[in-house]
């Protein structure tokens, strides 16, 4: 096992794509996956039959959390008696599943990923097929294409494809898997700054990036980003930590509801602040390149969009020529909810669209170009996109480059 790698979570995984025999049950009620032999590298070989605790996952564009459902998988060589008893030298591995909601959700097509814990139990996903996530479930495994009907499988994990960075800790986190973001070297510098209470986001991202002293956002914008964004990640999750150990260590004395409404408040917090804090890094880029913007200023019919080149100054000008106007939407995940940047400003026909999602489908990013919707990110999270998708992305740096030649041009 590898701290900061996929290893320290999963001892190897298996992924295939579903057939209508296992699915479909008009046609089949095995309760079986198939093409199951190549599981024996990370299942190893079964003595009689291995039950195995598992988490079932469905996972769709559609809905912000999965369907999840605890039950068992099965591991056994249906040929174990036979070579035993009458020396039948034939193996015959199976994985048998108990019906479920979330295989009765899935569909001939759909993915499935089979991953081994390191406390011994399995964890089953299941993810639509062409949709955003089954294309982020395969990036993070590893897997490009499944070219046979069985499982494919990897087991060491500890590549640098397998190294848990940003896009690929809030991908682990959508299935549940909680990871550990410390930096407590940190703690007590943010102690003495900021007390036991979290400041407002944009403070909070300036005291990130100052601790990143040797970062030229003129020179890299796209990988002083990333860099900000990770290391804002990293520090809020220790600063939390120790916030949350401390409303904890003082107890609920039976208030449930106190319990609960504490609960929610840190999962909200979390939501919200990364897109926050995406936007407060990025006005810092466009300051220190010398690009004028407005930020979250009403367009038209109460729409704010997330920045505006070169001011909202302009675009309410009638007489300022649109082809000089920008506007960027910020998700820090997309999912469909980029549609909503469409509506935010009338006067722009080609929009951009800022997000720190990896592995769009391709089935979106078509739609957004139809829509006129230029994606942008940084160049880093380009590769988790095919290469078709990649000859249309727009990097961070080029984005810059593109508002700064407008506001130019227009002097």
């Amino acid at each position: 096992m590898k701290r900061g790698y996929l290893s320290q979570y999963f001892n190897g995984v298996g992924a295939k794509i579903l057939s209508p025999v296992e699915v479909d049950t008009l046609l089949s009620n095995q309760h079986e996956f198939n093409g199951v032999e190549d599981l024996r590298n990370i299942l190893g070989e079964p003595d009689g039959k291995e039950k195995y605790e598992a988490k079932f996952l469905y996972l769709t564009d559609s809905d912000d959390e999965p369907i999840v459902e605890d039950g068992f998988l099965t591991w056994y060589d249906a040929r174990q008696k036979a070579r035993i008893e009458r020396g039948v030298m034939r193996t015959e591995y199976r994985l048998y599943f108990q019906t479920n909601t979330v295989l009765q959700c899935a569909t001939t097509g759909d993915l499935l990923v089979i991953a081994r814990r390191p406390d011994n139990t399995l964890l089953a996903i299941v993810a639509e097929k062409d949709t955003t996530i089954a294309r982020q479930i395969m990036w993070l495994f590893g897997f490009s294409d499944f070219s046979h009907p069985g499982f494919s499988i990897r087991e060491e994990l500890e590549t640098e494809q397998d190294r848990i960075e940003f896009a690929s800790r809030f991908i682990l986190e959508s299935i549940g898997i909680a990871v550990e973001t410390t930096a407590e070297s940190w703690l007590d510098d943010m102690l003495q700054k900021f007390g036991i209470t979290l400041p407002k986001t944009k403070i909070f991202s300036d005291y990130a990036r100052s601790t990143l002293n040797d970062i030229s956002v003129k020179d890299d914008g796209d990988s002083a980003l990333m860099a900000w964004m990770e290391r804002e990640e990293i520090l809020f999750r220790t600063f939390e930590k120790y916030l949350i150990g401390e409303r904890l260590s003082q107890g609920f004395d039976g208030d449930v509801d106190g319990f609960i409404a504490f609960s929610l408040s840190v999962q909200n917090r979390r939501k919200s602040r990364v897109g926050y804090a995406l936007e407060n890094h990025l006005e810092f880029l466009f300051h220190e390149n010398g690009i004028h913007y407005s930020r979250a200023a009403v367009s038209e019919n109460k729409a704010k969009p997330d920045f505006i080149f070169p001011g909202i100054k302009q675009y309410h000008d009638s007489s300022f020529d649109p082809l000089f106007l920008t506007m960027l939407g910020v998700k820090s995940s997309c999912k469909d909810r980029w549609r909503q940047v469409l509506s935010e400003a009338d006067r722009i026909e080609n929009k951009h669209l800022l997000t720190l999602e990896a592995a769009i489908s391709s089935n979106q990013t078509e739609e957004m170009k139809s829509k006129s919707l230029q994606l942008v990110l940084p160049k880093a999270l380009h590769t988790t996109y095919t290469s078709e998708q990649q000859s249309w992305l727009m990097d961070v740096s080029s984005f810059a480059k593109l508002v700064l030649k407008r506001q130019n041009n227009n002097r």
